[in-house]
């Protein structure tokens, strides 16, 4: 189970972080089901971690594809693993050995310098770009606007900074109209800061263990602003 010491914080669900990326930032953003029909879908994320949430996304992504179709993958992330340690984490899904294997072989020996990795996949292409640094000075550096957001940066109670009010401005206003997000975390502040943004926030139920998780679509009225 990875671990950052820098926040104290494990990297994803210690009951089963692959459920809880399908549960929380698939399902929670409609996936793969909004997939159907797109030529061209984009996801930005917040927090790459292990890399495990793109995988499930291209696994995904692969079951609803259309000929010729792109799927852009934007994740930012302050500190990136190194290439053993993400083989080591991911090697707990051997099912995802094959695209696993991929991106450890395209992942670079210095990966601090930034990532940007093409996939050939079945009936299309993915593209994963990786910008390394403080994620609300690479936000106002790139130009894209999400269709879905991941939002799972570690704790807030942890890393406040990737959950600021700042930070959420920025996120809507590289999201599509009627874009859509996720996050595990129900925690009042990132609630009303993501409101503020312009985003819906609903309350779901959680993954495992976890009560609330938390929801929204940008541009609409508050669905749960409690």
């Amino acid at each position: 189970m990875p671990y950052s010491e820098e926040f104290g914080d494990f990297y994803y669900s210690r009951a089963d972080g692959r459920a809880e990326c399908r549960h929380v930032f698939l399902g929670g953003n409609g996936l793969p089901g909004r997939f159907a029909g797109r030529s061209h879908f984009i996801i930005g994320e917040l927090g790459f971690g292990t890399g495990l949430n793109f995988l499930e996304t291209w696994s995904a992504w692969e079951t609803t594809v259309v000929e010729g179709a792109s799927l852009d993958f934007h994740s930012f992330e302050l500190h990136p693993l190194e290439r053993r340690d993400m083989v080591r984490a991911l090697s707990a899904w051997p099912d995802l050995a094959q695209k696993s294997s991929r991106l450890a072989a395209a992942w670079p020996e210095d990966p601090a310098a930034g990532i940007s990795i093409d996939f050939e996949g079945t009936g299309g292409s993915v593209r994963l770009h990786v910008h390394v640094g403080l994620a609300l000075d690479m936000l106002e550096k790139t130009r894209f606007e999400a269709d879905a957001w991941y939002l799972d940066g570690f704790s807030p109670a942890r890393n406040p900074e990737m959950w600021s009010a700042e930070l959420m401005r920025l996120v809507a206003g590289r999201t599509a109209e009627g874009g859509t997000f996720a996050t595990y975390s129900a925690a009042g502040w990132v609630r009303r800061n993501l409101q503020a943004a312009g985003f819906s926030v609903e309350k779901r139920p959680g993954h495992v263990g976890k009560r609330d998780m938390s929801a929204g679509v940008l541009g609409r009225p508050d669905i749960n602003s409690d």
